[in-house]
């Protein structure tokens, strides 16, 4: 047996709640295994009255959660070619001792995912995508933001998405990843939902205040508006 969460968006802060779901996990590395393993989740997950689930990997057995995987899910900024999410994320992480390594964002998903440095170059300590730095808290914050950067510059399977109200990924384990493709999902889902998204993606400061709570206070050092430009 095995626990893990979907995810369901609210229309209010924290706007996603995690529901851990326990199933039986099949064992092993090939794609079937794993969709067996989603299957499990999934029935369990109706169980418990959860339905309208959407897998989001590419493990999915749905087209459309294929296409939503980081991997797979282009982001496009305004003066640059388009790169996976996955490779934003990798090639934008600042280390200890090295970083950023924006020569990922040429690469394909797995390399980036796999490259060495992202291993072996200390502690991370930032981001820095589009020349402009993203602390690390909170946690999963710049991971979201590249995520939901990206449905919005794909209308038309963020637009399919929005029929979904729950979330998974049968590849995130909690007790060793922070980071997942479907929290980030059911994350805009719940922006679109009380109308937040489209202020969220233009104002980063708007962004992270939203996901602090609305009784704290974000500042910067430069005392303005923190944005990137896609």
């Amino acid at each position: 047996m095995a626990t893990r969460p979907v995810f369901k968006p609210l229309s209010a802060f924290p706007f996603v709640e995690e529901i851990p779901v326990e199933f039986t996990w099949y064992p092993g590395f090939a794609k079937s295994q794993a969709q067996k393993s989603l299957q499990a989740l999934h029935s369990a997950a109706k169980e418990l009255g959860i339905s309208s689930i959407l897998e989001i990997s590419s493990r999915s057995t749905d087209p459309l959660g294929i296409s939503l995987s980081a991997f797979n899910l282009k982001v496009t900024p305004k003066n640059g070619p388009g790169m996976s999410v996955e490779c934003a994320f990798q090639g934008s992480k600042v280390f200890q001792y090295g970083g950023p390594y924006h020569d990922l964002y040429k690469v394909s998903s797995i390399e980036a995912k796999k490259d060495p440095r992202i291993r072996n170059s200390g502690d991370l300590v930032a981001f820095n995508f589009l020349g402009e730095t993203f602390p690390i808290t909170p946690v999963t914050a710049f991971y979201d933001w590249l995520y939901m950067n990206a449905l919005s510059q794909n209308p038309k399977i963020s637009k399919e998405l929005l029929k979904f109200e729950v979330f998974s990924d049968i590849a995130f384990n909690p007790q060793k990843s922070l980071n997942c493709q479907a929290r980030a999902a059911a994350l805009f889902v719940a922006l679109d939902m009380c109308g937040e998204i489209e202020e969220a993606l233009r104002d980063r400061k708007h962004f992270i205040s939203l996901l602090t709570g609305p009784s704290i206070k974000q500042t910067n050092n430069n005392g303005g508006q923190l944005k990137f430009k896609l």
